[in-house]
């Protein structure tokens, strides 16, 4: 028995096998995500999904479905499963699989009358290509394999229908053929490693539902198009197939799929996925390295590049990786801000706290290389950049009080991580002193003005020691309540908000903490009883008349529950670093159980994975993202800061 196998069982039970999807992906950006069955239920799903550099570096579907069909003896069996408007789902191939095995690759058995053969999945790593192996086990006279790709060539957000500007002219290429719906778009090239019999017979498929998107309150009907059958018959018990943005020799086709496969890390461990998992997260594309969100809707977000950094990549004993993307980031800094959603002309800078996550995620690259004595001359200039943007003022109303706290915001304006708008409106209004905010501020002073003592940088020591000397009395005053018993969520003027969210966590987590010890265990306190789950932390304490239980419905719906009490999984690293910060060894037991309980999700949802967010009331249904980088960097950070603690 594998580490991650489903039978027969749950793959031909519909409802089973498209509540859980699997995804594989290149370094370049390049994806592939669908469910157990190879039932597309999302618009994000496909076989091929690309970014256009020409269109902004946005991810297109260029190849939803591969609809294949096998004649074997001259019996046909279709092997594809589509639903169609109103449920109806024809053909049904997910009658012929037997068992799925996802180490180290997607890998389908199935059985179709009394012929077995398997089904293998690769994406490469370095490249846009993805490599189908068809391996017949049995005896036969004759075998042909039937591909009708469905087409799509549209952006991953959007959806497509019949058109006349489609282009239905096709190419004719050594072993198959290449197709480009629309000017503008890379042509793909759809081979086989054998010979292959070409009919071209332009064809709409009417209707194609996506079940998860009108659950999602979103459009989830579309049509594609099959511009031509490609026949493959089988000379030898395996064959392959493929497709990529240029032509490739057939003869290195099986060659480089063995050498990929060889090279892959097996998941035949809980750690194993996770560390697979966090690989995926990372894209190398136009000479620059960086983190993508999740899967399949994210792009790169500042924040959580810098909020993942650890994880991704020092956990895993990768420090060259982590200042590599450290250093490509800072090459889009904007006024002491760095990039928050989008890239090239569509990028947005509208994030308080990247900055100050930049300078935690420097903080443990610096612990980890041991390299505080150089730290200050490769980076004190970017540092006192971004605090003097901050001191001075910046955009989005970003500025230093004189009392030296951080103030952010304004109308309509959600610069923190809790940025749901809805109307126009933030559904978590934290316009002014924001908690976590002032104690990544904070951390961030410290730590530079100690570089900066190693770097002999007397100046700058002088300038900013200041305010950190009288910042944890203000910090104190301006946040904490004695009565209530824990710190407020965010200020602004003589309003307090103290509903029990995770964000004064933050604050209890850094190295450089303003606030004491004693303050610090009630704050845990206040999470570990209103807020913590055995999914990750709560955004809203369920007794808030706010609190949303339930994460979904349509898009207003799913903001207003999105930082309302849904558990997100990332907030447990900074509670596992504010727990061994107070309680030193007695907090391992706590997180070993919290982290060995997602050993179980990985069956779950995003298979072999770890989702975005989990409902807040139980039995924590995941949800979101299938695929989070913050989320698996959080559990491969707690395992890491377990082994390190412990020596």
């Amino acid at each position: 028995m594998n580490y991650i196998e489903f039978d027969r069982e749950k793959l031909v039970n519909i409802n089973y096998a498209k509540s859980r999807e699997i995804l594989r992906c290149s370094r370049t950006g390049s994806f592939a995500t669908t469910t157990l069955s190879g039932l597309n239920t999302r618009k994000y799903h496909g076989v091929f999904i690309v970014p256009q550099k020409q269109f902004n570096g946005e991810r297109y579907v260029l190849v939803s479905n591969l609809n294949e069909t096998l004649i074997i003896n001259d019996m046909e069996f279709h092997l594809g499963i589509h639903q169609f408007k109103g449920g109806a789902i024809d053909p049904k191939g997910n009658k012929y699989l037997q068992r799925l095995v996802l180490d180290p690759i997607p890998t389908l058995h199935c059985t179709v009358g009394k012929f077995n053969f398997t089904k293998e999945i690769l994406f490469l790593k370095e490249s846009d290509r993805v490599i189908v192996r068809y391996i017949i086990e049995d005896d036969f006279d004759s075998a042909t394999f039937q591909f009708q790709p469905l087409l799509a060539f549209r952006q991953i957000h959007q959806l497509t229908h019949e058109n006349s500007a489609v282009n239905t002219s096709f190419s004719k290429i050594k072993n198959g053929v290449s197709y480009c719906l629309y000017d503008g778009f890379t042509p793909i090239y759809l081979q086989s490693s054998q010979s292959v019999v070409y009919e071209h017979e332009p064809t709409w498929f009417h209707d194609i539902e996506y079940e998860e998107d009108i659950k999602r309150g979103y459009d989830g009907h579309e049509d594609l198009i099959n511009l031509g059958r490609i026949f493959v018959p089988v000379n030898e018990k395996e064959l392959f197939f493929t497709i990529g943005l240029e032509e490739i020799s057939p003869s290195t086709i099986k060659a480089l799929f063995e050498k990929e496969l060889a090279e892959r890390t097996s998941r035949s461990t809980f750690f194993n996925c996770l560390q697979n998992a966090a690989e995926q997260f990372i894209v190398k594309r136009d000479g620059k390295t960086e983190i993508i969100a999740g899967y399949p809707w994210f792009g790169r977000w500042g924040r959580d590049t810098f909020i993942s950094l650890p994880g991704l990549t020092l956990a895993l004993n990768n420090p060259e990786l982590c200042k590599t993307i450290l250093d490509d980031m800072l090459s889009e800094m904007k006024d002491g801000l760095f990039p928050n959603i989008g890239q090239g002309d569509a990028v947005a800078y509208n994030s308080v706290d990247a900055p100050l996550w930049f300078f935690r995620a420097l903080q443990q690259y610096t612990a980890f290389t041991k390299s505080e004595k150089k730290i200050w001359k490769e980076y004190g200039e970017t540092m006192k950049s971004i605090l003097s943007a901050y001191k001075n003022g910046s955009l989005f109303n970003i500025k230093m009080l004189d009392n030296g706290l951080i103030y952010a915001g304004g109308e309509g304006l959600a610069l923190t991580w809790m940025d749901a708008i809805v109307d126009g409106k933030p559904v978590t209004p934290r316009t002014g002193l924001a908690v976590e905010i002032n104690g990544l501020w904070y951390n961030a002073l410290c730590f530079a003005i100690e570089m900066a003592r190693l770097g002999k940088d007397k100046k700058f020591v002088e300038e900013w020691e200041e305010i950190t000397r009288d910042f944890p009395a203000v910090f104190k005053e301006t946040f904490w309540s004695k009565e209530i018993g824990y710190l407020a969520d965010y200020v602004n003027g003589d309003y307090k908000n103290f509903q029990v969210r995770p964000n004064m966590m933050i604050a209890v987590s850094l190295p450089y903490s303003p606030i004491s010890v004693k303050i610090r265990q009630l704050v845990l306190k206040k999470v570990w009883e209103e807020l913590l789950t055995d999914k990750g932390i709560r955004t809203l304490s369920p007794s808030d008349p706010q609190y949303k239980g339930h994460y979904g419905g349509t898009q207003a719906e799913r903001d207003l529950a999105y930082h309302q009490g849904t558990v997100w999984v990332w907030l447990l690293a900074p509670f596992a670093d504010g727990l061994i910060a107070v309680y030193g060894k007695d907090a391992f037991p706590v997180l070993e159980k919290i982290l060995f309980n997602f050993d179980s999700c990985l069956m779950e949802y995003g298979i072999s994975t770890v989702a975005e967010i989990y409902d807040g009331d139980p039995p924590h249904k995941a949800n979101g993202c299938i695929s989070q980088a913050w989320s698996v960097a959080a559990l491969l950070y707690i395992k890491w800061l377990l082994e390190t603690k412990r020596k």
